[in-house]
């Protein structure tokens, strides 16, 4: 890394920074590696910046000015893109959204002198959800022909990475995401959601999830009818499907018993208040809400897609379904919620095996032997760093 640096500066790249799973994780690692970097953060919507708000104060984050991430890629597009990822120590790139930057980054990383480049991949759209498109696959091989390292959380996008994208195994790491496990272990704190609480003989079905189509939340809204009257659907998160959800609520007449707060900062002081954890989504790699539910000793009801079989405890696995299977997802939650006994037993499961495997101290253990391994490696000579110096 430059000389030139007290610390190294990495470049974030995103289309969106609202606080989705990889936005989260991305804040976990700046918030855990404190001074010890300096971060540009880049998201190609300035409306949805919503995870700066987790940003520790005390941490060295700029937002500098990008050209847009997405556009036709032509080449004085992609250059006028590479020449902005100049400067730094390192550039992380996130999802397809970030893919035409992967590209700049191939072609003129010699041209403006780049530093190395990590591209992660967390899944998909839902316009990918059911079938990748070849034309992006094609893409994403040239793209990615210059990256030091491809990350991915889930086993699924291993394959897919390795298969599909042609990535040699040298190049493609996996690093399962972490989180505090015991920090959600803790009892719920009751005002976490001022306008709702939760009352004696209330239980709770609940989910955090972006509402977005993918998610296919309105399957958790169809589920409620059938359920007991003190069951209550709450849904933390924001996004576009927000009236369509009501509306359908309304549409069944259980729009009194379903809930959707916003997005929650501190999810850890929420989902401790919910009986029975549920995902719809039609597409999941390695989804970090489910880590979350079984770090709070939570049953979780959700599809089999990605790397979620793998991921709950065995005791889970009766209560996954196929996606999009909208009958059988209200089956299993109309049964478990009849059982508190089965309840509590595939909780403290799940709750084991997340302290296990899935906390956070690994992770970011991972990352940063990654990120700075690199830096070390791509570092340019300290006699260079001197001839270049202007000042």
């Amino acid at each position: 890394m430059s000389r030139k640096a007290d610390r190294p500066r990495i470049l974030h790249l995103h289309s969106t920074f609202d606080a989705g799973g990889k936005e989260v994780r991305n804040v976990r690692l700046i918030n855990a590696w404190g001074k010890a970097a300096e971060h540009a953060i880049v998201s190609g919507d300035l409306e949805k910046r919503g995870a700066a708000q987790l940003i520790g104060r005390s941490n060295s984050v700029r937002w500098p000015k990008f050209p847009p991430l997405s556009g036709t890629p032509t080449p004085g597009r992609l250059a006028k893109l590479a020449k902005a990822m100049a400067g730094y120590d390192l550039i992380c790139t996130y999802n397809w959204g970030a893919i035409d930057a992967v590209m700049a980054h191939t072609i003129f990383a010699d041209s403006f002198k780049l530093p190395p480049l990590v591209h992660h991949e967390d899944g998909f759209n839902e316009d990918e959800a059911k079938r990748l498109k070849k034309r992006r696959n094609w893409y994403r091989r040239i793209a990615l022909g210059r990256t030091a390292a491809m990350v991915v959380p889930s086993a699924t996008l291993e394959d897919i990475a390795l298969t599909v994208w042609d990535q040699p195994r040298t190049r493609v790491r996996r690093i399962a995401n972490g989180i505090d496990t015991r920090a959600y272990a803790a009892p719920p704190k009751r005002d976490i959601l001022p306008k709702l609480l939760k009352r004696k003989g209330e239980f709770w079905l609940g989910s955090l999830a972006g509402l977005r189509p993918v998610k296919q939340l309105e399957l958790l809204v169809r589920a409620m009818p059938y359920l007991p009257p003190e069951w209550q659907l709450v849904i933390a998160g924001e996004g576009p499907e927000r009236d369509a959800l009501l509306a359908e609520a309304e549409r069944l007449g259980v729009e009194d018993r379903v809930h959707l707060p916003g997005f929650v900062a501190e999810p850890q002081k929420l989902i401790g208040h919910f009986d029975i954890f549920a995902l719809s989504s039609q597409s999941e790699q390695f989804p970090i809400s489910v880590v979350e539910a079984m770090a709070a000793g939570l049953p979780v009801v959700a599809p089999r897609v990605g790397d979620i079989g793998r991921m709950v405890a065995s005791e889970n696995g009766p209560l996954l379904v196929d996606a999009g299977d909208g009958a059988a997802l209200t089956a299993a939650l109309v049964d478990l919620a009849g059982k508190p006994a089965e309840r509590k037993r595939i909780g403290q499961a799940n709750r084991q095996k997340a302290r296990a495997e899935y906390d956070e101290g690994k992770m970011i253990e991972r990352y940063k032997a990654l990120y700075w391994g690199l830096m070390e490696k791509y570092a340019k000579p300290a006699a260079s760093d001197d001839a270049g110096d202007g000042d």
